[in-house]
């Protein structure tokens, strides 16, 4: 079997990068030859290095002149012009390096990495498509030609959710029996992963009593996510909820941006500031999502969150909007609740059920963690990339 091509769009920790990470690993144990076409960097670079041949896209970005030759270039005009012909022969070097690879499929996770796949219309291979999004973000993060180039080169699609398959269906007319529809997660390492976070006392961490109720959220904080909406949530929770010490605690929230400067003015006007607490971008996720008592997802707009599916095997319950990406198809009605689209009533309601009954959280907290441990078997899910592969690899 040739080698495939591997793009990321970045090497950023989130779900989708992650996802990439764990499924490289396992097959780099079955001896698959593999290389990584990076689009950018990363706190994971170092990790996506460590495991296999990594090679970055050339940007103009990336471009670095000498301190005082960039000024002299500058003054005189010339300093834009010199950085693009370098690009350029950077440029004929990567591409000369990559025909010589003679990748037998190229394998693009995310549609975030479908304008570097443009820029790629030298290679001729096969190739899939892993896609992690829905309509908000394959909007926001790339162009309609690009998505177009992307979609009628794709041989076979890989989605994480019904919801997912169906948005391909119904807006690129992708046939059904060319999408596989499954996540992939390393289960076992998930499960290491939350052990380890449980020996970290985060209540003790954030100087919180140790009775406090945990409502949790997680990601990237941005619009999509519905931080806006978390907060509100968290207002409605607070005020009629006096019985119990809650805290609403988001990690993933930039420290240095604009929405956390807005979130902290706005809890604060609230009335709640010291009930809302913002972790910033942090390698112990774990901590967090292992001793949440309640994970709140008020995305407007998620696929099929790893997040989810990590809380899921913490065994907490997850309260969800419908209509709002895959992960209704996991809650259910078994494993949390699922409320009306953008309903902060609702979702309130639900959540204080859960903090006033201790043992329906268990409950449906187990019932979470069964699910995905049976719906997403890790070796299961590398074999259908592997059998995937071999069909288009040659």
């Amino acid at each position: 079997m040739k080698k495939i091509l591997f793009i990321s769009h970045d090497a950023n920790r989130a779900g989708g990068q992650i996802v990439l990470l764990q499924l490289l690993q396992h097959l780099k144990q079955r001896g698959v030859s593999m290389h990584l076409l990076l689009c950018s960097d990363g706190p994971l670079e170092d990790d996506f290095r460590a495991l296999l041949p990594t090679t970055r896209l050339p940007r103009l970005g990336d471009v670095y002149l000498n301190g005082i030759l960039s000024q002299l270039l500058r003054i005189l005009g010339f300093e834009n012009s010199l950085k693009q012909w370098i690009l350029e022969r950077r440029w004929r070097k990567f591409r000369d390096y990559m025909i010589a690879q003679d990748f037998g499929l190229i394998f693009v996770n995310t549609i975030g990495s479908a304008a570097a796949y443009h820029q790629l219309n030298f290679l001729a291979a096969p190739t899939v498509l892993f896609a992690h999004e829905l309509e908000m973000s394959i909007k926001k993060f790339s162009a309609p030609s690009d998505m177009d180039y992307l979609m009628s080169r794709t041989n076979h699609l890989i989605v994480v959710s019904k919801a997912v398959a169906n948005y391909f269906y119904k807006n690129y007319q992708y046939p059904h029996h060319q999408t596989s529809t499954f996540q992939i997660i390393d289960a076992p390492q998930i499960l290491k992963n939350i052990e380890e976070g449980k020996k970290v006392d985060i209540r003790k961490k954030m100087g919180l009593p140790n009775d406090a109720i945990l409502v949790g959220g997680c990601g990237h904080a941005e619009w999509r996510k519905g931080n806006d909406v978390f907060m509100m949530v968290a207002q409605q929770v607070i005020k009629r909820c006096k019985t119990k010490p809650i805290y609403f605690v988001w990690v993933g929230m930039n420290p240095h941006s604009e929405l956390y400067d807005v979130q902290r003015f706005d809890a604060e006007k609230m009335g709640i500031a010291d009930r809302i607490i913002h972790v910033g971008l942090t390698s112990e996720v774990f901590q967090y999502l292992s001793q949440f008592d309640v994970f709140a997802l008020t995305s407007r707009e998620d696929p099929y969150p790893l997040v989810v599916l990590e809380s899921a095997l913490a065994a907490k319950p997850i309260v969800c909007f419908n209509k709002a990406g895959g992960t209704p198809e996991l809650v259910e009605t078994d494993a949390g609740f699922v409320v009306d689209y953008l309903d902060e009533t609702q979702m309130s309601d639900r959540i204080i059920e859960l903090i006033e009954n201790p043992s329906l959280r268990d409950e449906l907290g187990q019932n979470a963690k069964r699910k995905v441990l049976k719906r997403h078997p890790t070796i299961e899910s590398v074999d259908n990339v592997m059998k995937i592969v071999h069909e288009l690899c040659h």
